[in-house]
C-alpha cells in the first residue's frame, strides 16, 4: 500500500474578469436534494460555472482533474487502500461538524475565489467536479487500455472523502458512473458512504455483475432523528438512513456501520445499547465509530446549532469537551470501551487521534478495535478558548 499524502487538489486558480451566460441541461429536483433549474452562468472566476441551486444552495461547476486520488490518508482509518474518489469540494448538506473546509478551503484558491465573488460562506456553496465520470475514466486508462488491470489488484477505493455520493439523484447518476467506470477497467473493490438512503439506489444502478465487489455504509453519529436534525442540514433522517442500511443487507449486498460523529453521552452503554439495537451488526462486515473532533470551527458551530434546538444539555456537555483535554480524553474512552462490549474486536474499528500520553492505553486495545492515529496540534475556538495541544483531525484525512 503506498504512503499516505494529502488529497489531490487542482492547480492554483485565478479569478479572471469575464462573465458570459450560455443555456445548458442541469440535473433534476430529486427526493431529498432540491436542485433548481436555471441557465448555466459563467460565474467572474476562471473555469467556475453556477447552475441553478441544490438544497438552497447555490451549485457550481468547477473544472478539474482531481476526482481519483491514490495517496490518500483515509488509508490510516482502514477505509481504503490510499485509494479515494470524489465528484466534488463541497457537499449538498450543511452538517456543522464537516471538517472538509478546514481540510481544503485554503488549498484550493478557486474555492476561496467563489467565496469572494458571491459574498458565500463554505457552507452556503455546493461545488461540484465538471464531467468527473468522464475524468474518473481518464485516470483509469492508457492509450485506451485499462492502467490497472491486474487480477491480482483487489485494492479498496473509497468515496468520497470531500462530498457526499447520493445526496442528490444527480450525484446518485454521477456516482454510479464513476463506480461502473472503476468496475470495468479495474478489479477494484468500492467502498461508498453516504448520510443519504439514495444510498440505496446506487445499489439498485450497478451493474449486478459487480455487486460483490461494493461495500455500502450509511453514516450517523447517533440514533436519534431529532438530535441529528440540530447539526446536520439538508440529510436524510438517521431513522430512513437505517432503514436504508437494513434494505441493502436483506438484500444480499455487502455493508459496514459509520458510527460517527458521536457526541459525549450521559450514558455510554445505554447509547452502545441502541447502536446494536438499531443495527445489525452481525451483517455488517466492519463497524467503524468516532467521537466528534476539533475540526476547524465545526466544534463551534455544532455547540450552537445544538443551543439553537433547544438540545441545551448536549450543547454544554460538547463544549466541555472541546475546552478540556482530558475531558474529551475521558468521553473517547468511554466510548470506546461502552462499544466494545457490545462489537467484536474483528469488526469494530473504533477511529482514535492520540498524543504521547494516550498512546499507550489506546495502542494496548488494538485487539478489541481500536485503530490508533497520529493527532496533529491544533486550536480550539470554541468559546474563545484556546489550547495548541488539542487533540484534532490530521488536515490530510
Amino acid at each position: 500500500m503506498s504512503k499516505s499524502k494529502s488529497i489531490n487538489t487542482s492547480k492554483t486558480e485565478t479569478v479572471a474578469a469575464v462573465a458570459a451566460t450560455k443555456t445548458t441541461e442541469v440535473t433534476k429536483p430529486s427526493p431529498i436534494g432540491e436542485t433548481v433549474v436555471t441557465p448555466m452562468q459563467e460565474l467572474g472566476v476562471a473555469g467556475v460555472k453556477e447552475s441553478g441551486n441544490i438544497n438552497s444552495k447555490p451549485r457550481f461547476i468547477v473544472e478539474s482533474g482531481a476526482v481519483i486520488n491514490s495517496k490518500s490518508g483515509f488509508m490510516k482509518k482502514l477505509l481504503c487502500d490510499g485509494l479515494t474518489f470524489t465528484a466534488g469540494h463541497a457537499c449538498a448538506f450543511s452538517c456543522k461538524f464537516c471538517y472538509v473546509e478546514a481540510m481544503i478551503f485554503k488549498k484550493i484558491k478557486r474555492l476561496q475565489a467563489i467565496s469572494k465573488e458571491r459574498n458565500l460562506k463554505f457552507e452556503e456553496m455546493c461545488v461540484e467536479i465538471g464531467d468527473a465520470p468522464a475524468k474518473a475514466r481518464k485516470y483509469l486508462t492508457r492509450n485506451g487500455k485499462p492502467r490497472f488491470d491486474d487480477v491480482n489488484d483487489n485494492r479498496v477505493i473509497f468515496a468520497s472523502p470531500l462530498v457526499d455520493v447520493a445526496a442528490t439523484m444527480s450525484q446518485v447518476n454521477t456516482t454510479v458512473e464513476i463506480c461502473t467506470a472503476i468496475l470495468e477497467l479495474t478489479h477494484w473493490q468500492i467502498r461508498l458512504l453516504s448520510k443519504s438512503p439514495l444510498l440505496v439506489e446506487v445499489a439498485k444502478r450497478i451493474p449486478v455483475q459487480y455487486k460483490n465487489r461494493v461495500i455500502y455504509g450509511l453514516s450517523t453519529g447517533t440514533m436519534d432523528s431529532d438530535l441529528a436534525k440540530a447539526f446536520e442540514i439538508g440529510t436524510g433522517l438517521v431513522s430512513k438512513r437505517l432503514a436504508a442500511l437494513k434494505w441493502l443487507q436483506e438484500n444480499g449486498y455487502r455493508t459496514y456501520a459509520m458510527v460517527c460523529p458521536i457526541l459525549p453521552q450521559t450514558d455510554y452503554d445505554a447509547f452502545a445499547q441502541s447502536v446494536v439495537k438499531q443495527i445489525d451488526i452481525g451483517k455488517c462486515e466492519h463497524v467503524w465509530a468516532e467521537i466528534m473532533n476539533v475540526r476547524g470551527d465545526s466544534l463551534t458551530a455544532t455547540v450552537q446549532a445544538l443551543r439553537d434546538a433547544g438540545r441545551v444539555d448536549e450543547a454544554d456537555l460538547l463544549k466541555k469537551i472541546a475546552n478540556d483535554k482530558s475531558a474529551w480524553e475521558q468521553s473517547a474512552r468511554q466510548t470506546f470501551e461502552a462499544l466494545a462490549q457490545v462489537i467484536p474486536g474483528d469488526k469494530l474499528r473504533f477511529l482514535q487521534y492520540v498524543n504521547a500520553k494516550s498512546q499507550a492505553w489506546w495502542t494496548a486495545r488494538k485487539e478489541q478495535g481500536a485503530i490508533v492515529l497520529a493527532k496533529k496540534p491544533r486550536k480550539s475556538k470554541v468559546a474563545g478558548k484556546a489550547d495548541n495541544k488539542a487533540l484534532a483531525v490530521v488536515a490530510e484525512s
